[in-house]
């Protein structure tokens, strides 16, 4: 072996010395987590309530910065952008994978740009109908919609919204002829369905919207959880009677891109033991939101799952973003 080769192999050597030494140290610094929606939101109020456990199971303190704009973007360019190492993670829900597909001067691709850590939490949505249609449950609302000439009418919280994605798909996997009626709110969108401006509303539970069903103004037609949830106890899953179907926001951590897996599987511990904690689940239980961690593929598969299926949505609804 000459002297260069040999040279080059010893520093390689070095290199991977190194990196396996930073990543058995890990972390050795405060961790800043990026929030992409403004502080007081859903997104910072979860991460505010973890952000002391999960500082005192790494061993490190855990700084919040909030970065708004762009409907996530400005964050998540800013995170895939920084160094590799652990430091810089990102806060998202599925909003990540959803706007680029509706902007494609987003110059973002959620699944090169970052590596999955953990989903964190999840939050439901929930499907229910004005009391003026004769339907007690979602089967008896799906054949009565199909019954009649005229199409559906759906709220959501504006054009492009999480709800009007998921609203868009369930009409298709219903075979339900719908007319999209946008509003700019969740809180005005109930009331769209508590008047009967609108038939059916798919959204995250509120206290406001359970008021309306507690008060027999609104009819519960089910949850988008795979299972029945906590969140909006007696539900019934919508997918047991509309197959394939689940709908639930959910909020992860991702990593840049090239982040070690060791530094990963640290942080994916962590979160695990943090969000295992019962007194967490009560706290964040009125918000909507249960406890969902999972492996770092698992939340790659569902980061991929979601891109395929909505960019089908997208496309076959033509939506636009305003």
């Amino acid at each position: 072996m000459n002297r260069t080769k040999r040279v080059v192999l010893l520093s390689l050597a070095a290199l991977a010395a190194s990196a396996a030494y930073a990543q058995d140290k890990f972390p050795s610094r405060p961790i800043t987590i990026v929030v992409p929606y403004p502080a007081g939101g859903t997104s910072d109020a979860q991460v505010r309530m973890i952000q002391v456990q999960l500082g005192k199971e790494l061993g490190q303190p855990i700084i919040v910065e909030n970065k708004p704009g762009a409907s996530g973007v400005i964050a998540a360019q800013y995170v895939a952008k920084s160094a590799a190492d652990g430091y810089t993670l990102l806060y998202p829900n599925n909003g990540v994978v959803i706007a680029p597909l509706l902007n494609a001067k987003a110059d973002s691709d959620p699944i090169k740009d970052f590596k999955p850590v953990t989903t964190v939490t999840s939050v439901p949505m929930v499907l229910v109908s004005n009391k003026s249609v004769p339907a007690a449950n979602l089967a008896e609302f799906i054949a009565h919609a199909k019954k009649q000439s005229d199409p559906l009418m759906y709220a959501s919280a504006g054009t492009a919204s999480y709800g009007h994605l998921a609203s868009a798909r369930l009409a298709s996997m219903a075979g339900l002829k719908v007319t999209h009626i946008p509003y700019k709110g969740e809180a005005a969108t109930t009331m769209a369905a508590r008047s009967g401006e609108v038939q059916m509303l798919l959204t995250t539970p509120s206290a406001a919207m359970l008021g309306q069903v507690a008060q027999g103004n609104l009819t519960l037609l089910g949850v988008g959880s795979a299972a029945p949830s906590p969140v909006v106890p007696g539900a019934v899953p919508i997918g047991q009677t509309v197959p394939g179907f689940v709908s639930e926001v959910w909020f992860g951590l991702l990593a840049p891109a090239g982040t070690p897996d060791g530094v990963v599987n640290k942080i994916n511990a962590a979160v695990r033991k943090v969000m295992a904690d019962g007194e967490l689940r009560t706290r964040l239980l009125p918000t909507g939101a249960v406890p969902q961690t999972s492996t770092p593929a698992e939340f790659g598969a569902i980061m991929a799952r979601e891109t395929a299926q909505w960019r089908d949505v997208i496309e076959k609804y033509s939506i636009k973003a305003d």
